[in-house]
């Protein structure tokens, strides 16, 4: 018994689980985009974004203390809604999420690795790159499971070391403070639309949900782990960002968008800077992309196990959930390769507000079962909703992103349409895990 106790995740292992799922390839990815659209009010736009993610993660650690097990997110909609098709689509979403989710580290990696080469070359190889990533990884996780599992910690502390250095480094550098005045601000619906447009930087608190089961004391360090690790995503998040719009002007983050971080390291610790967090960008990347990989396999067992996907998809090959796995990879393919960068992230992080608003109102259902604050919930879920409205709207009136709704309109139907045609074609049905036990009750 005490071997068993000793395995199992104390507080820094599971805080790390969600600090890893939230600062990996987002940040690399999505910065440069961040202050084009919300320019000199980036950090007040990680904020906002912030809140909104540090009032849903409570909804979550009510849920999971209540319904702890590898089902996390499926379990929650499930139990609070039932068996019925939109639970069913909103769980498939959910996996579409990742997918897109996946494509954005992907491009990220690419545009980092096609950075070292000249700029004429570069769209080349962002899709040659893109493909390489997704591909060997795909393969590795196949093949050679346990050593890149091996491999995560070392990934995730060599990004974390060189973004605090960065960090250091920017805050060291005299900055350029007039860039974030409020007249540098764009409109209030603007900077929320740009705050929601990078919410799928802070979607990575949801795997501690999954790794619940494994945690040694949850009602000690589920709290931590969640409100904590939101926290210091949040506050690292706003000095990067602080950074890089203290020390580039608007023009030189437009251009050089997509490895920003690189271009931004560079003015404050030379060359050796910009290889520096480009490698960091490689690393983050490569480590968020092997963590979604096994997520969606887990995730695409999971949805099946419970009846909403073929039931082949709940076998396992060389002990992975490949054929879940291969499915994300072949459409990550297809989504980081011909979608706009901005368009992935309308798209992610839209999915996931979504996700996260169909949480919040489940923590309010099932709130008598796991004790938990309606208010707070009550105010996750109005965050969520008008976070999730000003972003469709602000997206539907610029005539440059009209399309990214419908893409994400598409996402929506296709959910809904698979669940539809499976369940029509096969008569499967949700079926609920065993009902779980609250941590602590022998009963």
């Amino acid at each position: 018994m005490a071997s068993e106790e000793s395995e199992k995740l104390g507080t820094l292992s599971t805080l790390s689980i969600g600090i890893g799922g939230m600062v990996g390839g987002g940040i690399f990815a999505v910065t440069g985009l961040t202050v084009e659209v919300t320019r000199g009010g980036a950090p007040t736009a990680f904020l906002i974004s912030g809140i909104v993610a540090l009032l849903t993660s409570y909804s979550y650690l009510k849920l999971t203390l209540r319904f702890p097990g590898e089902g996390g997110t499926v379990e929650f909609l499930n139990r609070a809604f039932g068996g019925g098709i939109l639970t069913g689509a909103g769980n498939i979403l959910l996996l579409l999420s990742y997918v897109v989710l996946l494509a954005i580290y992907a491009y990220a990696f690419g545009s980092y690795a096609a950075s070292f080469f000249p700029a004429p070359d570069r769209a080349f190889w962002l899709h040659t790159f893109i493909c390489v990533v997704i591909v060997g990884l795909f393969l590795l996780n196949l093949f050679a499971a346990s050593k890149v599992v091996r491999s995560e910690n070392f990934f995730n502390a060599a990004k974390m070391i060189l973004l605090l250095v960065f960090i250091l480094f920017g805050l060291a550098t005299p900055i350029e403070w007039s860039r974030l005045d409020f007249d540098n601000y764009v409109s209030m619906p603007g900077l929320i639309a740009g705050a929601m447009l990078i919410f799928l930087n802070y979607e990575g608190f949801e795997l501690i949900a999954n790794a619940s089961n494994e945690v040694a004391n949850p009602r000690r360090t589920l709290p931590i782990a969640y409100l904590g690790g939101v926290s210091i995503a949040m506050v690292l998040y706003i000095l990067i960002v602080l950074v890089v719009v203290g020390h580039l002007g608007f023009e030189e983050i437009s251009q050089s968008s997509a490895h920003v971080l690189s271009v931004a390291a560079n003015k404050v610790m030379g060359p050796a800077g910009y290889i520096a967090i480009a490698v960091a960008a490689i690393f983050a990347t490569s480590s968020a992309i092997n963590a979604t990989f096994y997520s969606t396999g887990r995730l695409t067992y999971i949805i099946a196990k419970s009846g909403e996907l073929p039931a082949e998809l709940e076998r396992s090959i060389r002990g992975q959930h490949a054929e879940g796995t291969f499915i994300t990879a072949g459409l990550a393919l297809v989504i980081a390769n011909f979608v706009p960068l901005e368009a992935i992230a309308t798209m992610g992080s839209a999915g996931f507000l979504l996700i996260f608003l169909g949480v919040n109102v489940a923590a309010i259902r099932l709130s008598k079962q796991t004790g938990g604050r309606v208010w707070i919930s009550g105010l996750a879920a109005l965050t969520t909703a008008i976070a999730l409205v000003v972003l469709c709207v602000e997206v539907g009136e610029n005539p440059a992103t009209r399309q990214h709704l419908w893409i994400l309109l598409g996402m929506i139907g296709v959910s809904v349409a698979i669940e539809v045609i499976y369940r029509g074609i096969t008569g499967r049905h949700i079926r609920l895990a065993k009902k779980a036990k609250p941590p602590g009750d022998a009963s």
